[in-house]
């Protein structure tokens, strides 16, 4: 019963004139929603990324960093995928080059000293 009701109404649409719909049209609103998540979210991802290796390319020696687990110390020595920082006097420990999250801005420091 319910299938000849669903079959009639097939019928009456088509015998009004009734078009479906371009393919473009109902796909618009998936597209359109990819296109928010692109610039609200993969975009500026990406970005932070980008900015974040400039970041470590750019670390030489004697440079104030933070890590990600709030580790301060200073840059002793640069290897493959490590650093070495220097947490205290007689302290260093080796991290991870991805886990360097900040380097400090030096202010007042002139080259040489």
């Amino acid at each position: 019963m319910f299938i000849q009701l669903v079959y009639a109404m097939g019928q009456t649409q088509q015998a009004q004139g009734a078009e479906a719909p371009h393919p473009l049209v109902s796909l618009m609103p998936l597209i359109l929603m990819f296109v928010v998540f692109y610039f609200l979210l993969i975009r500026p991802q990406q970005k932070k990324q980008k900015d974040h290796q400039k970041m470590l390319t750019e670390i030489k020696k004697n440079d104030e960093v933070v890590t990600s687990g709030g580790i301060h110390g200073t840059i002793v020595n640069i290897k493959d995928k490590t650093y070495s920082l220097r947490v205290d006097d007689n302290v260093k420990i080796e991290v991870s080059k991805s886990v360097i999250s900040v380097v400090k801005k030096k202010i007042g420091v002139v080259d040489g000293e």
